[in-house]
């Protein structure tokens, strides 16, 4: 009999002021809330699958724990920053029911198998990598042993099977979006940028580009960007568009949706006729006659990993993109009517301050709709990491601070990790609080009596955010 399996995308103990983000337990500058849809593939898999997405919902953890009695198994989406609160949600859970089977999943098992294992005594095994077929075999009732992708325990010692090949043919795997309806309130998840309300679905796995700091390809997903057919991906945007008549954009989450040029001209074309608005990620590198075709098939925004406004920084980490690049693709979205979210790293190899500098002035250059800076997070398994490690440039601080704020965990002879951590809210100021920024929130706002409720209630959000945030510096300090 196939286990009844729950799908748990942990609450937080903390639970931290301003919402912490769905994909990590800490607190953005803006509320957002990313779909589990890792997690819904498995579910839509497994006959008696439930997927509960306890920050999104507001769940505390004894409503989460409550919720999974009734579960025989249970697997957890772990992160790195999340990891010491996840591991406490499962020793509850094994508290409560001893019986059930407890997975944890994610990049960070992935990468520390044993590590993780170790860590608690709550969690029987851990998956490796992709976990979609892995996790059904396991409901399914099938020994470890004979399982692919998992380490586990067994009589006080840790077995590590072999890995499982990435999957290829993705078509195999069911739709999410089904899972969503089902179990998800779609309403709950928005993004700053994406039209509310948002659907959000995969049409691939994997990135070629070779970023030494991106966590995903480098651990999980892998540097071959494996596509869905047009066909397939199509069926589940037409499944969306029924069963979801009042949703506004859907966003494409593969990592680089334009990394394979013919097939994102393609796909486009066959959006068209669907008459929806969507957005995607894409490196700024896509060429004009790209553009120009997704633009005029319904494209409204791009999500673009801008990270620097040094070329030497951009070296440092292989984004394979220039800022002159960048420049001219900013611009020739800007002629064809495109909305960019830009996102900037400080704190990358090779960072002083006037490398941070000119990042605010590229910025402020090419003037992208809206922008997120994050501070560099060295995960386990990345290139970025072992740099790090090799150069002793971590600073003392973990990824996340016992304040639910990311942390700038790393260092360098030119620069402090104070001095980091300080420079990220200057770079908001900078990018923000200029009169032509304003006036275009101002004018977009008049327009249209939604936007003006959005745009208030981040602008609340914001400055409470870098309140907060300024408030925990100078406490540290002393």
């Amino acid at each position: 009999m196939t286990m009844k399996a729950l799908f748990l995308n942990p609450p937080s103990y903390e639970n931290f002021d301003g919402g912490a983000g769905s994909r990590y337990q800490a607190q953005r500058e803006i509320r957002s809330f990313w779909y589990p849809t890792w997690l819904c593939y498995p579910a839509g898999m497994v006959p008696n699958g439930k997927v509960i997405d306890a920050p999104v919902e507001g769940y505390t953890v004894d409503q989460s724990l409550a919720m999974a009695k009734d579960f025989d198994l249970v697997i957890l989406y772990t992160s790195t920053p999340s990891l010491k609160n996840d591991l406490k949600i499962a020793e509850r859970l094994k508290e409560q029911k001893p019986s059930v089977v407890i997975g944890f999943v994610g990049p960070h098992p992935t990468v520390l198998p044993e590590e993780t294992l170790k860590a608690s005594w709550a969690v029987d095994f851990v998956a490796h990598k992709e976990f979609d077929y892995t996790v059904k075999e396991i409901a399914e009732g099938r020994e470890f042993e004979s399982v692919q992708g998992i380490s586990y325990k067994r009589d006080g010692k840790i077995y590590h099977n072999a890995h499982r090949p990435p999957i290829e043919n993705l078509d195999a795997l069911p739709f999410v979006a089904p899972i969503y309806k089902r179990d998800l309130n779609y309403k709950n998840y928005f993004i700053g940028y994406l039209q509310h309300p948002y659907v959000s679905i995969y049409s691939g796995r994997g990135c070629p580009s070779k970023c030494t700091f991106c966590l995903w390809p480098q651990t999980f997903s892998g540097h071959t960007y494996r596509t869905r057919s047009v066909e397939n991906t199509m069926e589940e945007l037409a499944w969306l568009v029924k069963n979801f008549p009042d949703v506004k954009e859907i966003f494409f989450d593969d990592d680089t949706f334009t990394a394979n040029l013919p097939r994102a001209r393609e796909l486009a074309k066959r959006i068209k006729d669907l008459n929806i608005t969507w957005s995607c990620n894409s490196r700024a590198n896509v060429d004009y006659e790209t553009l120009k075709i997704m633009k005029d098939c319904g494209l409204r925004l791009l999500l673009v990993g801008y990270e620097s406004g040094n070329n030497k920084i951009l070296h440092n980490i292989k984004k394979g993109v220039t800022v002159e690049q960048a420049k001219r693709f900013t611009k020739n979205c800007k002629e064809l009517g495109i909305t960019i979210h830009g996102t900037f790293i400080v704190g990358l190899p090779g960072e002083t301050p006037k490398t941070i500098q000119d990042s605010i002035e590229f910025a402020r250059e090419i003037d992208p709709d809206t922008i997120q800076v994050s501070l560099a997070s060295p995960y386990p398994g990345t290139a970025f990491y072992d740099y790090l490690t090799t150069n002793s440039y971590f600073s003392p601080n973990s990824l996340v601070n016992e304040n639910g704020f990311q942390a700038c965990a790393v260092e360098y002879p030119e620069i402090s990790n104070e001095e980091i951590f300080r420079s990220l809210e200057k770079f908001y100021r900078k990018f923000y609080f200029r009169p032509k920024f304003i006036a275009r929130i101002l004018k977009q706002m008049m327009k249209d009596p939604e936007e003006r409720r959005r745009r208030l209630r981040e602008g609340v959000e914001f400055f409470h955010f870098l309140y907060k945030r300024r408030d925990f510096a100078k406490n540290a300090a002393h």
